[in-house]
């Protein structure tokens, strides 16, 4: 691998680290407003209080997993899978899909609207995908 290829891959890994780091920790860190949120969204309670605590631990997964060699390919897989979620939900509430629509993110992001966070979680796949294949 040549140097311009591990510097493309490093500042690709290093944003998604960064991305997963903070959506991760702020769900951690205000954890009562996260959670709030995820019951506020159209699916059952059940599944919401799952993924008030799964969410934020895949996404500090997913970081610590690209920050290593090892299991670089398993992280850049992981934000591939999560975003692809993200991106069908986002793109489900932003046609009109649900009968109401839920609060918006929280962070930095929230003033994105549904289809800025459509385009951001498109150009983070593609970010991934640009990741993965630097890996070979």
């Amino acid at each position: 691998m040549d140097i311009q290829r591990l510097d493309i891959e490093l500042g690709i890994r290093s944003l998604l680290v960064l991305v997963w780091t903070y959506t991760g920790l702020e769900k951690v860190i205000n954890f009562g407003s996260s959670r709030k949120a995820f019951h506020n969204q159209p699916f059952p309670a059940e599944l919401a209080e799952i993924l008030s605590y799964s969410i934020p631990m895949a996404e500090l997964l997913i970081s610590l997993l690209l920050l290593f060699s090892v299991t670089r390919w398993w992280g850049y897989l992981g934000s591939m899978l999560i975003l692809t979620v993200f991106i069908t939900y986002v793109g489900l509430i932003w046609v009109g899909a649900f009968p109401r629509v839920p609060c918006n993110c929280a962070g930095l992001i929230e003033s994105l609207g549904w289809s800025g966070h459509f385009y951001l979680n498109l150009g983070l796949i593609v970010v991934g995908i640009w990741g993965m294949r630097s890996l070979k």
